[in-house]
């Protein structure tokens, strides 16, 4: 029996692109039974170590016979949660859309994500991230000055506007149906999910405060909230914004006669000013001026320099799973047991799930079943 706030929650995962496996993961996290459907072929005896499938169990199960719908359909009267990552209309082809699951089991939370949503008239059309993240209107205010706007990889749609927005979605549900008794149909869209992350700047942008990308206090148009290079070629983070954090890092670097910070038509002679400054030290150099400082100014750490980091030691902000470090789950619930990391194995006992062992062994004869 898995521990957490979660245990005891059954979620079947339909597998899928990196955010409905994110979702589960944050759900396995804490402690939800997580079993993950995939194709038959896909599912083998060896571990799964991606770090989004910690944590979890795998079956594979063909979807496309009428007995893999059928078994499908038993597990899901045993579970808690489904999280289907398919167009809008592909699970209801199958025989397994949120009417089909509903009618055998009204308590159950039926996840469904997509990139644009189960209506309107992109909801057929294919995409990615970048796609639902530029018609959110949010990739247009990312990138510097002058230049095209810039996706910030695959975060913002995929996994929080996507994955996470899922997640948040499902305990939403279970916790409606402690009191209704009935289990709801979630309608993660990523270009929703994209839209709401971006609620602070709605106001700004439609009352003239929020500018054109590049060119405000948080979008790298300011020269206190910036990233600028060393003399070893490597980067630190100035984030310097309250005027007793600008003064103490001006403090700690020696600087005098700056530009006005105030006036935004000197921001770009500030900046140059800065750059020239972080240019005349090294990176770790620049790390022993401001340890300990209110200065707001830190290490531009690689991946691998952050497990080192010494308050991500100190947290034990990662931790190493098998041959992979993975950062620990988020976010940390006092108290609560530690979380079961390990890789998602084959569950081949799916008597639990209301599926006995000798039909599991009719079913993987005739390769229905992995």
């Amino acid at each position: 029996m898995r521990e957490g706030p979660l245990a005891g929650v059954r979620v079947l995962e339909l597998a899928g692109l990196a955010p409905g496996p994110f979702a589960g993961m944050m759900l396995a996290d804490h402690g939800a039974d997580v079993l993950r459907v995939d194709r038959v072929k896909a599912v083998t005896d060896r571990p799964r170590t991606d770090v989004m499938d910690r944590g979890k169990q795998t079956v594979g199960l063909d979807l496309k016979s009428p007995e893999g719908v059928r078994v499908f359909k038993e597990l899901a009267r045993n579970a808690d949660v489904v999280i289907e990552v398919f167009r809008p209309g592909v699970a209801e082809r199958l025989g397994i859309g949120p009417a089909d699951l509903h009618e055998i089991n009204p308590r159950l939370v039926y996840g469904r994500m997509t990139g644009w949503g189960q209506d309107g008239p992109l909801a057929p059309t294919a995409g990615h991230d970048i796609d639902y993240i530029a018609v959110s209107g949010i990739l247009s205010m990312l990138g510097r000055e002058g230049d095209k706007p810039t996706p910030p990889i695959n975060i913002l749609g995929d996994f929080a506007g996507g994955g996470l927005m899922l997640a948040y979605g499902v305990l939403l549900a279970l916790f409606e149906r402690e009191r209704t008794g009935k289990g709801r149909v979630i309608d993660a869209a990523m270009v929703d999910g994209a839209s709401i992350l971006f609620a602070m700047f709605h106001h700004g942008v439609q009352s003239g405060f929020w500018g054109p990308r590049g060119t405000n206090l948080l979008d790298t148009g300011a020269p206190m909230y910036d990233t600028y290079e060393t003399a070893d070629g490597l980067f630190v983070a100035v984030g310097s914004l309250e005027p007793q954090f600008w003064d103490e890092m001006v403090r700690l670097m020696e600087l005098s006669d700056l530009p006005d910070r105030g006036d935004r038509q000197q921001w770009p002679a500030l900046k140059a000013r800065l750059a020239e400054a972080f240019l005349s030290k090294t990176r770790v150099e620049w790390e022993a001026v401001f340890d300990g400082s209110d200065a707001c100014v830190s290490p531009v750490l690689t991946m691998g320099e952050a497990v080192e980091h010494p308050h991500n030691v100190a947290r034990e902000s990662f931790v190493q799973v098998g041959d992979y470090r993975q950062p620990v789950p988020a976010p940390r619930l006092l108290g609560a047991p530690a979380p079961d990391l390990s890789p998602a194995t084959r569950l081949t006992d799916l008597s639990a799930w209301g599926l006995d062992t000798a039909e599991a062994d009719k079913l993987r004869e005739a390769g229905v079943l992995a």
